[in-house]
């Protein structure tokens, strides 16, 4: 089938330019070498602290460093990943650092398979190929592979792939589309917890549209749903006989709500409470256990919420902003200007002036766009913004901003009367 090939070729063409690019900057600039300030934090934070101490044979833990013990602060899939490649390539190694760029890069280009599939899905070829190709070049999108050791490049593939196979379970009969639904999600909370508030709303969109047409989901989701329990469950039951509580995939949400709301709190991230930055909280997360200290944060938090409501309200509007502005960094008082700030806000206007239009034209999958974007923020609003946090819907982001673009129709030129 020449069609197929012509676009199995044109994805593979995608996927090597990008993955070139990104290695060569990587070489070209000599990203993998870290500088080894505070102990090599920056070199995968948290998640790289965990990593050490896996490598270390100290197990998932530390997240600060030192003996501080096990720990749920973070999902363990990425983690476990680092302490893998540090086991073999040495902890905070430059060939360590080198390794997980490079796979990251990799997902970052594999992720224009599911934006050209779900772009052609939905909002035809013309839109398929101009948005997969964009990500493929885009420098913003290389940034994050290139500079973070995180799940960053790994959830927005995850979370595309089950976009997906979401709007493509209306046309697959019998179960194995739901399969592949409930593993997908499984890995993806193993990953990234933050993105399971879309699930039910995927779950949802997708049953909805199979029973208008008459195809039958209950096992279907049955299935999915033990296939996601399934994978999820070792997480669980590690958790559990580890701290004695049922602890769901991590246990970190008070102290993210501390780090966006307190005396001093002004819709962005209050740094200087992390334990990493902070001698004292540092201390008394170790003198407490994560688990005791988590509490602490969360009832600090709570405690100033329920005493300013009319702040919290405030503050939480500007999240709102700050999330689709990236205004993240404090300004002492004045307003940044940020060139960046401009593009960032204007590709959020571009994608959800995409995503209006996409729904005045009842264009397919249009509601299932609109519940991501609608569903998946939400809890940076009421926590703390930054631009890492759209990172995982930057994908479908700009599959909406492509079209809205390539709906723009140009000015015809008039032919000019002929003199006799």
């Amino acid at each position: 089938m020449p069609g197929v090939n012509n676009v199995r070729t044109r994805l593979i063409a995608m996927v090597a330019v990008s993955f070139a690019l990104q290695i060569a900057a990587l070489g070209v600039f000599h990203l993998y070498r870290f500088r080894n300030e505070d102990n090599h934090f920056g070199y995968g934070w948290e998640m790289g602290r965990i990593g050490e101490s896996i490598a270390a044979g100290r197990g998932f833990g530390n997240p600060y460093g030192d003996s501080t013990g096990p720990t749920a602060w973070e999902p363990p899939l990425y983690p476990y990943l680092i302490g893998a490649v540090f086991k073999i390539l040495g902890i905070y190694s430059d060939a360590s650092a080198g390794l997980l760029l490079s796979f990251n890069s990799l997902l970052t280009a594999l992720t224009s398979i599911p934006i050209f599939l779900i772009a052609r899905k939905t909002l035809g070829e013309r839109v398929a190929l101009w948005s997969a190709w964009t990500w493929a070049v885009l420098p913003y999108a290389m940034y994050w592979s290139l500079h973070w050791i995180w799940d960053t490049s790994l959830t927005p593939l995850l979370l595309s792939l089950i976009f997906l196979v979401a709007i493509e379970l209306e046309d697959w009969p019998g179960v194995k589309g739901w399969a592949v639904f409930g593993l997908l999600w499984g890995v993806a909370g193993l990953s990234n917890a933050s993105i399971l508030s879309f699930l039910p709303f995927s779950g949802l969109w997708a049953w909805h549209r199979r029973r208008k047409r008459g195809l039958p989901s209950l096992g279907g989701v049955a299935l999915a749903t033990f296939l996601f329990f399934l994978l999820a469950s070792p997480w669980l039951m590690r958790n559990y006989r580890t701290f004695g509580r049922l602890v769901f995939i991590r246990d970190d949400f008070g102290y993210e709500l501390r780090l966006g709301n307190g005396p001093d709190a002004d819709g962005r991230l209050m740094a200087y409470l992390q334990p990493n930055l902070n001698l004292l909280e540092f201390e008394t997360y170790s003198r407490l256990g994560e688990q005791a200290y988590e509490a602490r944060c969360r009832r600090l938090a709570f405690t100033w919420i329920a005493e300013h409501p009319g702040r919290f309200f405030v503050i939480s509007a500007k999240r709102f902003f700050y999330y689709w502005d990236n205004t993240v960094k404090a300004t002492n008082g004045t307003a940044p200007v940020d060139f960046r700030n401009s593009l960032f806000l204007a590709s959020s206007v571009l994608a959800i002036w995409g995503l209006g239009r996409a729904l005045r034209k009842k264009k397919s999958g249009a509601w299932l766009f609109f519940w991501l974007v609608a569903v998946y923020p939400v809890i940076y609003y009421f926590v703390f913004p930054g631009a890492r946090y759209r990172h995982p819907i930057e994908p479908e982001l700009l599959i909406l901003a492509v079209f809205l673009l390539s709906e723009v129709e140009l000015p015809k030129h008039r032919e000019l009367p002929v003199e006799s």
